[in-house]
This record gives C-alpha cells, structure tokens and sequence, in this order.
C-alpha cells in the first residue's frame, strides 16, 4: 500500500470517529440518551488522538481532539454583536406578571390567552456563540449588550457545545437544513457540585475560593489560558438566538427543537404554557423544586411563543416586550459585622472572615461569611461595625453582598491584612499575580494541622472521630509532627491529654486502626498532593491500579492521562521524586497502612459507565459507604435524576428524587436488589 492509499484509509477511520464521537456527544449533552459507557466514549477520543498524533496534517480545527488548541491571550479583544444582547425587564411578584400579560394582550388588541414558552433563568454567564457553514467561528460574552469579550478559545473548551454542527440526524440520518450563519445565544453555567468539588480542589491548592457557581463559572471562562478553562467542568444551555441565515422559524418552541437538531442543548425543563396562569403553576411548581436541580436557577423567563408576534410586540429600551424574567424570593438578610478574623489553610493562605450577629437565612443559622481577600473588602468597602446583607451563595457559602450605607455611624473600622500569621507570628507575603496573603513560615502550625484534618477526614482516610481540637493536641504535645505519625500512637501517649478519657482514647486507637486498609484512590487524596482532589485521586488510581506504577510514572505518562492537565502532571510528578515523599510513603507502611483492592488491578469495574442517584436512608450503609462500593465497581454517584440516570436507589423515607424516577422509568433499586447488583 503506498503513501497516499495509507493516508486515506487513516482519513476514512478518522472521520468515522469524528462523526461517531460527535453522534455520541448529541445523545449525551442534547438527549440525554448516551448509548455507550464513558470507558467506551473515552477509548473511541484516544483512538482518535492516536490516529492524529501520527498525522498531523490530517487534524481539522473542528476536531473533538482540538477542544483546547489555542496559546494563552495576552488580553481579550471585543466583538460587536450583529445584533443587540437585551436585559429583561424583571417581574417580582405574581401582581407584576400579570401586568405584563396585560400589557401583551393591550397592545395585540386582544382578549385571548397568549402561549408563553416557561424556561428556568440559569444563573451564569450569558454568551453568544456564531456559526459558518455549522463551524463555530466566534464565541463572545454578553458585555454590556452591545459589545463584549472575544472567548471563542475558551467556549471551544466546553464539551455541551459543538465545534461542528450536525448535518443530519444521528439516528435517522435525514439531512437537516444548516443556515449559512447562525448567532446562537445561552447560558455557561457549572453545576453545584462541580463548583463545591472546585472550590475543595482550590482549597487545597492554597488558591482563593469562588464565592457561587455563577462567579465560579464566569471565572473559568474568563481565562487567557484557554487549558485552565478546559479543565473546569464548564455546560451550556442554549436558549436564544441572534442573526441567521437560511432558517425562519414561526414559534420559539421550535426554534429551541431546531437548536436540539444541530446538536445544541437545550433546558429539558422548558415547557409551553396556554396562558399566564398556567405559567404560575409552572413557577409555583420549580420554585418547590428548584434546590434538588443540579444547577443554580434564580427565577424562571417567560417568552411570548409566536415569533409573529414577537416582531408586533417589538422591544422597549433595551428589552423586549416579548419576554420578562420572573425571579425567586432573595435567599438574603441584613445584620452586623462584629469582627473580621482570619484563618490560616494548609497552604499558608489567609482567608478573611466576617464574625456576624447570628441571622437565620431560609432555615440555615448563620454567624460567619466569608469575605475571600483584601481586595474583596476593599471593593465592596466593608469595615468592622458595617451593617452588610448576606446571603447564601449557592445554598451553600455564606458571602457579604454589599455594606448597608445608611445603616453607618462613623465607628466602623477599616480592615487591613496582618503583615503577620496570626497563628505562628511568620511573614505573610502577597505573591505576585495572586489575590491571596500568604504565611511563608514551612512549620507555621496551622499548615500543619490543616494538612492533618484533610489527611483524616471522611472522604480521605475517614478516621473518625479525631476532631480538630484533638489533632491540635497531638500536635501541641509532640504526639504528631505527619500524618504517618497516626500510626505510631499508643493508647498512654493519648490518656494524658485534656479531655482524653479511657474510652475517647480507645475510640481513637480503633478508628486509626480500621484507616489502615484504604483504596489506592482514598490514599492518594488523603495524601494533599497539590492539584489532586477526589476526582483526580480516583483517575490516577483507576489508571496506574497500583501505587509502585503511579509514582514512577513520569509528566509525559501522567499527561496522556484523559483528563490530566501538565500542571497536575508536573504536580504528581514532583510530588513523588521528593525523597521526602519516599521517606513519608515507608513510614506509613512501617506503621502498618496496607492499600487494598488497587482500583485498576483487583476490583472489579462491573458498574463502569453506569450512574446511580441515593435517596433516602439505608439500613445497612452509610451515603458514603454506598458511594465507594458504587465507584469501587466502576460506577458513578450523581445528585439529581435524569433520562440518563441508569439506577436510583431508595432507602427509607426517599426524597422527590424517587418519584421523578419513578416519571421517568429509572431503574428503581431497594437495599437488597442494590446489594445483588453489586455481588452480581
């Protein structure tokens, strides 16, 4: 066979792969309907980089392969948008959605219920993406409406939206109409636990905390490197569109089908109401029902369906009349900052906290807020005595807002960062680039205790029961100086100690005892290697199977890892040629830390691709007992329910998670089919 035969027998396997991998990627992000497992999804991408690694010339820009292929930006350029990204006009209560429907009956002359499209209002950063002959070609945030940032780069990093058009239906394979150019227009957005997992993973990194997912999210986009934006675990829904050529539409609703044909995602919540009261309920029924939603919505948008009238109605301002945004009550409450403190991480990093007059904050007891760094404080100018609002970011992390001008005296203290660890007295420094102070002393004890805690804790070595304030007392007495050190405890050394009766001690020996046996994965987490959260931990665990592979895997092997980026890479790779590493690594085993069921090797990945959603108490395990026999065989443990959710399990007294399940046709287990599929 010559070169040229070769050549195009490769090209024919390589657009088999681009058109499967692009098949694949519709029946996963736009119907939730994946037909194979991710295993099988990742070895048809390595195939496909294999293929293009031995020739290059054959890589095409819309390549699944070239989700990240830019050099980092020294700044943004601008794009003008073709036409106008509007605001909406919001709506506050029921009387004000009414009103606008009046309005939109008034000035059509009519008395008939109008059809509203009902769609949840995510909450992230809006952006516009535009296609040429189906190539995505620019990508760009919403800016002031008007004109806005150029990150075609870091929106071609996000897997839920496509560097190529579909041409035709993946299944039946009928051609569909694709416009000569297309402006699309949507929502990126992070899930919460994405964010949760990120801020844990940024915590451990010693890198400022993101205060929401919607901040979490406009950040990561907002990237000159293109790969730190790659490595965020990004989405997109797609819900508007700006100029187009070659496709009218008569309605939204079906604007937004057409939008699923091409293969961009679209809200599966998004309904089509007869009327405003319909809406209502429709409102009534997500506000109910939003907190179990993977993503953070903060009201819903509701859109006259009929592009006809659309054009009528026409806008006002800068907003349509078409459309308003109807939002949820404010999760938000006033008081007091009575101090600012500030924590030490394992790090060295400083982290500002507000010391607040107790408030409740939809059921949730709050005294504390964070205020992230000096440069926060000093933009939102919030001083000791402010009386601030405060809400709760993401349901979860409780933030200051915004200081209450009028609420001042003239008795508020300004804050300015220590030039000294409050914990050690060490120099604290503010590198450069970096938002974050940092204690620059290697033994200052905080680092120290806050490395102990991670080491200890449920999702790394679960040794239960060992608090805080006792890990602080090992320390404090010299019991402990690493975490290996656990290991050598005896039951004496422990019975001196503050607080430290016959039982707490045997309460500790026993729980460092059942720590001994953890998974490879759990090990590698619980050792704190920077940049390598739980998520991380298990890839690499699940790859090499066992410890003696992993750490002597170099930055190129560790790279080729789906995945790993070079900085993890470089990390892991750092982290273990340290002959202090070694030195920590025998001491465990010489206290008798023994890893088992090496991920890779031993356990067996008869759940690999499938997904389960917990609900409700089971008698027999814990959540996290349940969680780690699900990945140890290979499965996956989501938050919410959907077509694509393979199982749900329900304990005793389940949550709206079974009934939606239960709509849905998932597979519904109890604890003792749960237990027959895991033995099976």
């Amino acid at each position: 066979m010559d070169h040229s035969q070769e050549s195009n027998v490769f090209l024919q396997e390589i657009e088999h792969l681009r058109q499967e991998i692009q098949r694949h990627n519709k029946l996963y992000y736009v119907d939730d309907q994946p037909q194979i497992s991710d295993a099988e999804y990742d070895r048809l991408m390595r195939r496909l980089q294999e293929l293009e690694s031995l020739h290059p010339d054959l890589i095409t820009p819309d390549s699944p392969t070239q989700r990240v292929g830019a050099a980092p930006l020294e700044k943004f350029g601008t794009v003008t948008h073709s036409i106008p990204m509007l605001s909406l006009a919001n709506a506050m209560d029921e009387e004000e959605l009414r009103e606008f429907d009046h309005r939109i009956k008034r000035t059509l002359g009519t008395e008939a219920e109008i059809e509203y499209v009902f769609e949840p209002k995510i909450d992230g950063l809006a952006v516009e993406v535009v296609y040429e002959n189906g190539m995505l070609v620019m990508g760009s945030t919403r800016g002031d409406g008007i004109t806005g940032e150029n990150v075609t780069q870091n929106l071609k990093t996000i897997s839920s939206i496509p560097l190529r058009l579909l041409t035709s239906d993946p299944e039946t394979r009928q051609s569909i109409v694709l416009p000569r150019k297309i402006e699309v227009r949507g929502e990126v957005y992070m899930d919460k636990t994405d964010f949760l997992t990120l801020n844990q993973e940024r915590e451990l990194t010693g890198e400022p905390l993101f205060a929401n997912p919607r901040n979490s999210a406009a950040g990561s986009l907002r990237q000159l490197d293109p790969s730190v934006t790659a490595k965020r675990p990004l989405k997109a829904f797609f819900y508007a569109i700006g100029a187009v050529e070659g496709v009218n539409f008569d309605t939204h609703w079906n604007m937004l089908a057409y939008f699923r044909t091409l293969g961009l995602r679209t809200n599966p919540l998004n309904k089509i109401c007869q009327g405003i009261e319909q809406v209502l309920e429709q409102y009534q029924h997500l506000n109910e029902t939003k907190d179990s939603l993977p993503y953070e919505i903060d009201g819903t948008v509701v859109k006259v369906n009929s592009r006809h009238l659309q054009e009528e109605l026409g806008t006002i301002s800068r907003s349509p009349r078409w459309a308003i945004a109807f939002k949820f009550p404010a999760k938000q409450e006033t008081t007091k900052i009575l101090d600012i403190l500030v924590q030490v991480g394992r790090t060295g990093a400083l982290t500002p906290v507000a010391v607040l007059e107790p408030i409740n904050i939809r059921g949730v007891q709050v005294s504390r807020a964070t205020l992230h760094n000096q440069d926060e404080i000093d933009r939102k100018d919030i001083r000791i005595g402010d009386t601030v609002v405060v809400q709760r970011a993401g349901d979860v992390i409780p933030e200051v807002v915004n200081i209450v001008e009028s609420g001042r005296t003239g008795a508020e203290k300004i804050f300015v960062m220590p030039t000294r660890c409050p914990v050690c007295q060490g120099e604290v420094i503010r590198p450069d680039g970096e938002a974050v102070h940092r204690c620059t002393n290697p033994n200052c004890p905080a680092k120290q205790i806050g490395h102990l805690e991670h080491f200890v804790s449920k999702r790394a070595m679960n040794i239960e029961g060992v608090s805080t304030k006792q890990i602080e007392s090992f320390v404090n007495n010299g019991l402990i100086r690493d975490a290996a050190d656990f290991y050598f405890l005896k039951k004496e050394q422990l019975l001196p100690l503050e607080r430290m009766a016959d039982k707490s001690a045997d309460n500790v020996m026993q729980a460092i005892a059942q720590s001994k046996h953890p998974t490879l994965s759990r090990f590698v987490y619980a050792l704190g290697i920077r940049h390598v959260g739980e998520h991380t931990a298990s890839m690499l665990a699940n790859y090499f199977g066992s410890l003696d592979r992993l750490k002597i895997a170099s930055e190129e092997e560790l790279t080729a890892i789906y995945e790993i980026g070079p900085e993890v890479a470089k990390s892991v790779s750092q982290y273990f040629s340290d002959p202090g590493t070694a030195k920590l690594l025998q001491k465990f085993f010489d206290g008798g830390v023994e890893i088992v069921n090496p991920e890779g090797v031993a356990a067996r990945q008869h759940l690999t691709g499938k997904s389960f959603v917990l609900t409700g108490t089971l008698p027999s395990y814990t959540r996290d007992e349940a969680k780690d026999l699900i990945e140890k065989a290979g499965g996956r443990v989501v938050s919410s329910v959907s077509k694509k959710t393979d199982y749900v399990v329900a304990g005793r007294d389940p949550g709206s998670k079974l009934a939606k399940a239960q709509q849905l046709g998932v597979n519904i287990l109890n604890e003792e089919e749960f237990q027959q599929l895991l033995q099976a």
